[in-house]
């Protein structure tokens, strides 16, 4: 799963020593909750808008914040970052597929999770009688050394590689 939690920049008039406060009063409870076991955290991508109206000092400040992106939805700035961030924490592969004697489909790719990325799970999520009738597939990518390369079942598949 994944959250997308859009704030605005933090206000600049908490005093450095409620922030540390409430940073360590935040610990003790994430600890309490992990022992208690009821709460379960999942992972988080802050997306900082309106970057178009602050300074770059104060961008330099939000930095320092984990799981964040920066972005002006108005201008369209650093939209790109966002896409590439959201891809890295959702943890996903997207793998193409090339019919014989054509060019690789590049619209449409089979997205794996990360976890799942043998190209048996690749011809289960085309098809299950994909996978009962495979015999080998050539890959174009960087999971293999020579490309392109004939693999079976078990060989893992990279992000972006090219699959016939």
């Amino acid at each position: 799963f994944f959250f997308l939690m859009i704030r605005r920049p933090p206000r600049s008039t908490q005093s450095r020593s409620s922030a540390a406060s409430d940073v360590y009063k935040r610990q003790v409870d994430d600890l309490i909750d992990v022992i208690e076991g009821n709460r379960k955290y999942i992972p988080c991508l802050y997306v900082l808008n309106k970057i178009d109206a602050i300074t770059i000092e104060e961008l330099d400040i939000l930095d320092r914040i984990p799981h964040y992106v920066p972005i002006s939805a108005k201008d369209e700035w650093n939209l790109d970052d966002l896409l590439d961030k959201m891809w890295e924490y959702l943890d996903l592969l997207r793998i193409y597929t090339k019919p014989k004697g054509q060019i690789p489909d590049y619209n449409a790719p089979i997205i794996l999770p990360a976890k799942r990325n043998t190209v048996e799970d690749f011809c289960l999520r085309i098809h299950k009688s994909l996978a009962q009738s495979f015999k080998q597939a050539i890959v174009w990518g960087t999971s293999v050394k020579h490309n392109p390369q004939k693999v079976g079942k078990d060989h893992k598949l990279q992000d972006e590689d090219v699959v016939q």
